[in-house]
């Protein structure tokens, strides 16, 4: 006579009572547990000749897992995800440029792409010398020049931060000089800030640093407060400050036109590096006028200063002598 299966336990039907009549309360038989009920009951296990019935979870039964998405309910999500950080760091953090033409050769090449940092101006950083900065174009420099019509994906990739936009008009050029400088330029060169002679290796081999010619090669500017003066390395295939000196600004740009610094040479990878200020521009004696600038904005203070010193220094002379005649006053009237 075949076993009985009188209950299930952990998913094995009958497995405990294999050899022991129906019917013994053995060991076995009292280890045998359903959902609940006693075994052989309508709401047991299975009954003799039945099939197996299924079980209800009881206070005992371990919990069922959780059903975990799909790979691809979750990747929406994920790119959700992505492109709202990808777009935060284009906002704040740094963005991704396409030099499209030769004027700043051979620092950049046309078709490289830079990072331009975006953070340290939002805690107040101005452009400094030597630094090379995108811009917004400040008075039509680019008037004329052909824009490309990207496609609805180089839209999102640009709008995201992945790709360069190709409808913004932004230049990128070196710092020369920036607010209280004087900047110029006679004969081929060199290049003067401050009166001090710029050494620059990275103009572009065969270029003189200054230009000679009518339109704006030959130049003495100085630079008001907010603004600065940008110049391409390849010097003679470059429309820069030179060349715009007729516009609005007289060839300047706006501090707040800057979008941010080119801190590296991100793409062809056998391209890759950092763009850091030459050392021309740590001279000493660079920033002898912008420091005379500064002790001049402080000379009304220093006069009114030696004006009112006098004055305090009298005053409390006289404070003491009347003390002293009171008090002789005083020691004398006690006698």
């Amino acid at each position: 006579m075949g076993d009985v299966a009188v209950g299930a336990r952990s998913g094995h039907d009958g497995e405990e009572h294999r050899g022991h009549p129906a019917g013994v309360n053995g060991p076995a038989a009292d280890d045998a547990v359903t959902s609940g009920s006693d075994s052989g009951g309508p709401e047991g296990g299975s009954t003799a000749g039945g099939p197996p019935r299924a079980r209800s979870n009881g206070p005992g039964d371990p919990a069922p897992r959780p059903k975990h998405r799909s790979f691809w309910k979750e990747l929406p999500i994920l790119v959700g995800i992505a492109l709202v950080l990808a777009l935060l760091i284009k906002t704040f953090l740094v963005q991704a440029f396409s030099i499209p033409s030769d004027s700043m050769q051979n620092t950049l090449q046309r078709g490289d792409r830079v990072l331009v940092d975006k953070l340290t101006p939002w805690f107040g950083s101005k452009p400094e010398r030597g630094e090379v900065v995108v811009f917004h174009d400040p008075a039509d420099w680019l008037a004329g020049e052909p824009t490309p019509t990207p496609n609805a994906l180089q839209k999102v990739l640009s709008w995201i931060g992945l790709m360069p936009s190709a409808e913004e008009k932004d230049l990128i050029k070196r710092v020369i000089g920036v607010g209280g400088d004087t900047v110029e330029c006679n004969g081929t060169g060199p290049l003067k800030v401050n009166g001090k002679a710029l050494i620059e290796p990275y103009v572009y081999p065969g270029n003189t640093p200054c230009s000679v010619d009518e339109q704006g090669g030959q130049f003495t500017v100085h630079i008001p407060k907010g603004y600065i003066w940008v110049m391409g390395d390849h010097r003679q295939n470059s429309r820069d400050s030179r060349y715009n000196q007729g516009d609005k600004n007289h060839g300047m740009v706006p501090v707040d036109k800057v979008v941010g610094r080119a801190i590296v040479r991100a793409w062809p990878i056998n391209r890759w590096g950092t763009l850091p200020i030459p050392d021309t521009f740590d001279q000493v004696g660079l920033d002898q006028q912008s420091s005379a600038a500064a002790v001049l904005s402080v000379a009304p203070e220093g006069v009114a200063l030696a004006a009112v010193l006098p004055v305090a220094v009298w005053r409390r002379r006289s404070a003491m002598k009347t003390e002293s005649e009171s008090t002789a006053k005083v020691a004398a009237g006690s006698r």
